[in-house]
């Protein structure tokens, strides 16, 4: 996955910090990060909508600010605005939704090693799945790959941290069923290394 450099796109091509034979789907949520930031972290989230369903183009609908609220189960989501650098769905498929130079909206009120405010210096990366629903090894398989591509642009990544992680009390994602063990094993696969919660 090499990172196709241009700058913000043309209608219809990707930008700097786009990754190339993804699919692009550019989110309305995001700005930039504050200056002289050291991007360090990948935080792992865990969603789908309504909760517990998979499948449905939900996930996308939110993050392009398209989501119909008045569906059941996703009435609790109207006027939220947030994004994700990346998905992953069940079936392993990585789309983009922000350029990894700028700070998408995924994290939320949050803190890790002392930093507050991860959405900063941070890629966020939602993985359709549920905290007590196992993840696909085509997901632990993408994930590990995309991995390997974030490093090789972005050096300075260091640290995984879950959602729950950063933001403690507040979100369990991406819960009990998400194996950091498998994704070691992965990742350790791919030459990476990578400090884990």
């Amino acid at each position: 996955m090499p990172i196709v450099t241009s700058s913000r796109p043309p209608e219809g091509q990707p930008s700097i910090g786009w990754l190339e034979g993804l699919s692009h789907s550019p989110s309305p949520f995001f700005n930039l990060r504050p200056p002289n930031t050291l991007v360090d972290l990948v935080v792992i989230h865990g969603i789908s909508l309504p909760k517990g369903q998979f499948g449905s183009p939900h996930i996308r609908d939110l993050f392009l600010g398209r989501l119909n609220t008045e569906e059941p189960g996703l009435e609790d989501l109207a006027g939220l605005e947030v994004s994700a650098h990346f998905v992953i769905d069940r079936r392993g498929l990585v789309e983009q939704f922000v350029s990894i130079n700028d700070r998408a909206w995924h994290a939320g009120l949050s803190a890790f090693r002392g930093r507050e405010n991860c959405n900063d210096f941070s890629i966020g990366i939602e993985l359709e799945g549920a905290d007590e629903v196992p993840y696909e090894p085509a997901q632990y398989e993408s994930l590990a790959a995309l991995l390997g591509t974030l490093r090789q642009h972005l050096p300075t990544l260091t640290d995984l941290a879950g959602h729950s992680d950063i933001s403690p009390g507040r979100k369990s994602d991406p819960g009990p069923a998400f194996d950091w063990g498998e994704l070691a094993k992965r990742i350790g696969r791919e030459g990476l290394c990578f400090k884990l919660p």
